[in-house]
């Protein structure tokens, strides 16, 4: 979820994962991408979720200051380069988009019908933040009966200690596990 050029990209607007110069974004991003491509190769179907926004904002709340910043610096405006997804870690043609303007990417996204389409029982979870959209999708997708992983070293927030704590919070509503255990549990089936 939301590994957008806004979000991801050195030259992005918010870059709330990782920083510009942070040693801990390349490894983000590989181990993003290799989730991505362990799933596809396990025939586990991929649903791609962004933030976007019409231009003017008139669609995007502003009653919190997340989306008072995202409005004041132009970030994720649809149809712009911002909002796309960062190259690396973009959908191939025929894979699942889902849009969404709230914290919770279920919120009137499309996402829960997504996933029913697929027919999964349980959802491997990753994305930027940790603890905001990430925590959110988890919560609501345990909510919905899903068994839920959350793949912890394909997340991020920009305070180490926010995504350790969602992590920790998040450990008694779904697994946490790494990209390569994740993966595993893909090839084998396994409930995660």
């Amino acid at each position: 979820m939301h590994y957008q050029n806004d979000v991801l990209h050195a030259d992005g607007k918010v870059r709330v994962g990782v920083a510009a110069d942070d040693p801990a974004r390349p490894r983000l991003i590989a181990a993003a991408a290799r989730l991505i491509a362990g799933a596809r190769a396990s025939g586990v179907p991929v649903i791609f979720v962004r933030i976007a926004f019409a231009p003017g904002y008139a669609d995007c709340l502003r009653n919190s200051m997340l989306f008072r910043r995202v409005a004041e610096t132009g970030a994720v405006l649809d149809g712009q380069w911002g909002a796309e997804f960062y190259a690396e870690l973009a959908p191939l043609p025929g894979e699942a988009v889902v849009t969404h303007k709230r914290n919770n990417p279920f919120w009137a996204s499309g996402l829960e019908e997504a996933v029913r389409r697929t027919g999964a029982t349980r959802l491997y979870v990753a994305g930027i933040a940790t603890n905001h959209v990430v925590e959110h999708g988890a919560r609501h997708a345990s909510d919905l009966g899903y068994d839920v992983a959350v793949v912890a070293d394909a997340c991020s927030t920009a305070q180490p200690h926010l995504h350790a704590a969602s992590l920790e919070t998040l450990g008694m509503l779904a697994d946490v596990m790494l990209v390569d255990e994740a993966i595993a549990r893909m090839k084998n089936n396994a409930t995660p």
